[in-house]
């Protein structure tokens, strides 16, 4: 076969083969169905990274994403201090402590944990890239059983010049870069994350008894026809 004919039938052969590569897996929502939680518990946040800040400015990001899918959560100031009161003062603890225990103090039928594994903004040559990444946990509050985890990564980075080429594009690209670092748009992207993971059919969580949708867009169990 020459070389024109076998560089085409290689890609023929590529397109083929690229053609059959498998589609992700569909998240499996049967937990998650047959639980029919109504209430979910925001509890604090487990920081993986250096900023120290980071949990609390994440902490404020999460309850609205959760209501807005039509279940209850519960106030999350509210649930740290009670959570302090009984002892549970570092956000390890919790993550560490029975969930059914944790759900039992505010009669919640689940329980949302969320760990932060970036958030942070680092130069790259002229620009400035700021990062956050969460694993996103649900775990029942009668079982303990998790019935739902998702992880996000979200990046941002600065403007590289704005298209303008020459000193002045150098110079714009070094001031964007460094107040990028100095401000970064943590909150942006944390909100940005959280309603990629929680909302988006066919991957994030099942709408929930709040919302006229519920029941539409995932078949409920006849098990979890009668929802607590």
């Amino acid at each position: 076969m020459t070389g024109p004919r076998r560089r085409l039938a290689t890609l023929a052969v590529a397109a083929l083969l690229g053609g059959c590569v498998a589609a992700p897996p569909k998240p499996d929502y049967d937990k998650l169905l047959a639980a029919a939680p109504r209430s979910i518990l925001v509890v604090p946040v487990v920081n993986n990274t250096v900023d120290v800040d980071a949990a609390s400015y994440f902490l404020s990001t999460i309850p609205v994403p959760v209501a807005e899918r039509g279940y209850y959560v519960f106030p999350v100031n509210l649930v740290k201090r009670v959570l302090e009161d009984d002892g549970l003062s570092d956000a390890s603890l919790v993550h560490a402590a029975d969930p059914v225990r944790l759900c039992a103090l505010f009669g919640a039928d689940a329980a949302l944990y969320v760990t932060i594994e970036k958030w942070e903004a680092k130069y790259l040559l002229i620009s400035t890239q700021v990062t956050v990444a969460f694993t996103y946990v649900i775990k029942d509050g009668r079982t303990g059983d998790t019935l739902w985890t998702e992880k996000r990564l979200t990046t941002y980075q600065s403007d590289s010049g704005g298209g303008q080429g020459g000193a002045a594009g150098l110079i714009a690209a070094i001031v964007s870069a460094a107040v990028t670092k100095a401000s970064p748009n943590y909150m942006g992207l944390a909100r940005q994350a959280n309603a990629q993971a929680l909302g988006p059919a066919g991957t994030g969580v099942p709408y929930g008894p709040y919302r006229p949708e519920y029941g539409t867009d995932y078949p409920r169990p006849d098990k979890a026809a009668g929802a607590r």
